[in-house]
């Protein structure tokens, strides 16, 4: 026999809030794709593992996923052990989230150096690199409108005259643009690519904790 009154409300609303669960392990798979998506280049250029923060949240949300599936099945079918299993669950969960919030926190600047030292080491080996490589380098600077990690000026080795760079910094692209206007703002795009990429990560990360 179903239960009656009071703990019929609670059976409810114990579905309504693990529904919303469920939806936020789902936010938070997302968030995890959409970040190893706009960061998945980078970050293997240089060190395969070093994308291993959006893995690890895409983990985290199908965690979750299942976990508040399991919980919105217990309340509506009202088995015991399947709603006792999933406070467990729950309260495993919760303090998961909060030592990963925490550490998140602490390594933040870590994090952020190993997209800082990936920019740059993409820079000093530009030159000497497959065009492939080359080609990854320009489409970022190309699809994010920047150029170099800090300044154009990072480019000062591209050339031995010290005042060019690549022609995916220009403003409109086209053959040999890059030479000659490394400070020409009117050619080249002067948005930091390492405050574009942080900016990036940062918004993915603080998405990924409004979820949790």
């Amino acid at each position: 026999m179903g239960v009656e009154g009071g703990m019929k409300c609670v059976k409810f609303l114990l579905f309504f809030f693990n529904f919303i669960f469920w939806i936020c392990g789902l936010a938070l798979i997302v968030v995890g794709i959409l970040v190893q998506l706009a960061l998945h280049k980078t970050f293997m250029i240089r060190d395969a593992t070093a994308s291993g923060a959006p893995i690890v949240l895409i983990g985290i949300g199908v965690v979750i996923f299942f976990i508040a599936f399991f919980g919105c099945c217990g309340a509506w079918k009202e088995n015991y052990c399947m709603v006792t299993t999933f406070a467990i669950l729950i309260s495993l969960i919760i303090i998961v989230e909060i030592a990963a919030a925490i550490a998140g926190y602490i390594f933040r600047n870590k994090i952020s150096n190993v997209v800082q030292d990936s920019l740059t080491e993409m820079i000093t080996k530009y030159n000497n690199s497959s065009a492939e490589f080359r080609d990854t380098v320009d489409k970022l600077q190309e699809d994010l409108k920047c150029c170099g990690v800090n300044s154009s000026t990072d480019w000062k080795h591209f050339k031995p005259a010290g005042n060019s760079v690549p022609d995916s910094c220009c403003k409109n692209v086209t053959a040999s643009c890059g030479i000659g206007t490394m400070t020409d703002a009117a050619k080249v795009y002067q948005k930091i690519m390492g405050i574009v990429f942080s900016c990036m990560l940062m918004r993915g990360i603080r998405s990924g904790y409004e979820v949790m």
